[in-house]
């Protein structure tokens, strides 16, 4: 978009973020909102996985003092963290989420979705009697808080409002979390858990998952590059298609390095406005995923996209693999050639070169601000 409407948008944004720690969202998060801290990090000491001893839980005092304000104020004090600015709302990975006190297994990855609350969304625990569900009736209103069994941590709530053949939605603090990566859970003593991830594929067998150089296999991911105009409307529409697994905003194409926003608005760094999509060809394929990008803006205006000019809002396939080059050809030659545009195709199709993630308050913008500027939609 044109840089000062944009700017103004940002500006919005900015004010609704702030007046979004003192409203109540749409849809019921965790609790209330004290300020914003980093990523949640283990309880030295503290953390128990399945083949320790009973956890003892510590004193309050030895709790502050190894806890950051935040997570003692969500799982000591039933605080809450804002939504969308937490460690875990939007983490993809494979993995477990334990207690950040106690270590105590809580959700899985393979249990969790995307709400739109801003805070993770869960639609059962890894074990039913490991979260205790007590009655809530502060703020005028009566709702279902969860606790670990073990610790006690205030953890968030649970809605009648989720996916899932129960409907439920378990609304967590990432500050009551901690997240065990699958390809580490065997070395934290998490092995116990792992037969759903085996089964899902995601990972080998227990003795393969306890080699410290195992990992998650690649084969089910590819990454596709693509600019289209703003890349908030591009990734509103692509994060939701089955089979992307994850999207990041950011500038590509260009000649300098570390560009921002404000440098590469004046068209001289050279860099499109780009999206980055991993995906699982297994479900999308990269052919597929390239019918969704002309479909949703026009391919056939040079350096522009609706009331967006410049050389930053281009249209452009950045190719990683020489089958993606064949296949963007290919697929840009189909829809040339088949009258549903009634002037060229400039798309530009040109190897990938680094991708800078932009600024985080681009991320996953339209998510962030529903009301935010978008000139992109999905025409048949």
């Amino acid at each position: 978009m044109n840089h000062s409407l944009k700017q103004a948008g940002i500006l919005v944004a900015v004010v609704v973020a702030i007046a979004g720690a003192f409203l109540v969202t749409r849809k019921a998060g965790p609790d209330a909102t004290p300020a914003s801290v980093p990523a949640p990090a283990p309880l030295a000491g503290h953390s128990r996985p399945d083949s320790m001893k009973p956890f003892q839980k510590p004193e309050s005092s030895e709790l502050q003092q190894k806890l950051t304000a935040e997570q003692f104020a969500v799982t000591q004090q039933c605080g809450t963290e804002p939504p969308f600015r937490n460690a875990y709302w939007d983490n993809k990975k494979p993995g477990i989420y334990v207690d950040v006190v106690s270590g105590e297994p809580l959700f899985s990855s393979l249990d969790k979705f995307d709400s739109g609350t801003g805070w993770p969304s869960f639609t059962k625990p890894v074990i039913e009697t490991q979260v205790v569900e007590k009655a809530d009736r502060a703020h005028g209103m009566v709702r279902t808080e969860v606790r670990s069994k073990q610790a006690d941590s205030h953890l968030g709530h649970v809605f009648d409002d989720g996916p899932g053949p129960k409907g439920q939605r378990y609304c967590i603090n990432s500050a009551s979390l901690r997240f065990v990566p699958v390809e580490r859970m065997a070395e934290e003593g998490y092995a116990a858990h792992l037969g759903p991830f085996i089964e899902a594929g995601l990972i080998g067998t227990p003795a393969a998952a306890a080699a410290p150089e195992a990992s998650v296999s690649p084969a089910g991911k590819e990454t596709a590059v693509l600019a289209g105009g703003c890349f908030w409307g591009m990734e509103e529409i692509l994060r939701k298609i089955p089979g992307v697994l994850d999207t990041q905003v950011g500038y590509t194409g260009g000649t300098v390095d570390h560009p921002t926003y404000e440098l590469i608005c004046t068209g001289k760094t050279g860099h499109a406005e780009g999206l980055r999509i991993d995906f699982d060809p297994a479900q999308i394929s990269y052919e597929q995923l390239l019918g969704y990008f002309f479909r949703m803006h026009d391919p056939t205006t040079l350096n522009r996209q609706h009331n967006d000019v410049g050389t930053q809002y281009r249209s452009a396939i950045f190719f990683t693999s020489e089958a993606q080059r064949a296949t963007a050809e290919k697929v840009k030659a189909q829809f040339d050639a088949s009258g549903r545009f009634k002037r060229p195709i400039v798309t530009e199709i040109t190897a990938a070169s680094t991708f800078h993630p932009a600024e985080e308050y681009h991320q996953n913008y339209l998510l962030k601000n529903p009301n935010g500027y978008n000139c992109h939609v999905l025409r048949d």
